[in-house]
């Protein structure tokens, strides 16, 4: 019979964090679903070739890739009805797995969200989720590109006064985990999505990530690896 193997846990060691919030620290999938598939039908597309691509990019850009030919002022323009209405459907919005205790020990320590998310539907969604709102944040109205541009990974580093190679990604989808990297940070996949796109380290959820610090205030993220 052959000899059983373990995988030692994976630590991780940073000086800030930085937070995707949709798929990431909230499960919105059930809403963002039921509105880009209306959206994709409206426009004749396949919802589920749709749904590829709009996870982790704001809007306007998820409609550039799927209307290639479209001026973008109409996605700009549909982008704010989408915003809204997304706003105001929280029908389904949940804390991923272990968020709400992984924010508690975080709480203390520098970290920032960083969202493709306006402010306005940010704040919905993290109350509907009832998780704390991190003190620092970027949201869509902070940058002028959205991901996989790293400029608002970047600038999360900025505000939080931190080079960005001591910093740690959290996020879910392609375009997220694409941010993370070109920013040259070290990215923690959360969830099915991130498994496919070669994060630093990857997670099912947030209920295996155990946070300590050093007596010099480095965070200490130590992974249970995948059952």
């Amino acid at each position: 019979m052959p000899a059983s193997t373990t995988t030692a846990p994976v630590v991780l060691t940073a000086k800030a964090l930085l937070l995707d919030m949709d798929g990431t620290i909230v499960n919105s999938d059930a809403v963002v679903e039921r509105c880009w598939r209306d959206w994709a039908v409206s426009h004749g597309l396949d919802p589920q070739e749709a749904l590829k691509v709009v996870h982790g990019r704001q809007g306007y850009a998820t409609m550039a890739i799927l209307l290639p030919e479209r001026p973008m002022e109409l996605n700009y323009a549909e982008n704010s009805v989408m915003l809204a209405r997304e706003t105001a459907d929280t029908d389904g919005v949940v804390p991923v797995r272990g968020a709400a205790v992984f924010m508690a020990a975080i709480a203390d320590l520098p970290h920032a969200l960083v969202t493709s998310a306006d402010a306005t539907l940010a704040t919905a969604r993290m109350t509907a989720a009832g998780l704390p709102m991190p003190e620092v944040r970027v949201t869509a109205e902070s940058v002028r590109a959205s991901k996989p541009d790293p400029e608002g990974f970047l600038k999360g580093a900025a505000e939080l006064g931190v080079d960005p190679a001591d910093c740690i990604v959290f996020e879910d989808s392609a375009a997220g985990i694409a941010a993370g990297r070109a920013a040259g940070m070290r990215v923690i996949g959360i969830g099915p999505r991130a498994a496919a796109h070669a994060p630093t380290a990857h997670t099912p959820d947030l209920t295996s990530i155990r946070v300590t610090t050093t007596p010099g205030g480095s965070i200490h993220l130590t992974l249970t690896p995948d059952a």
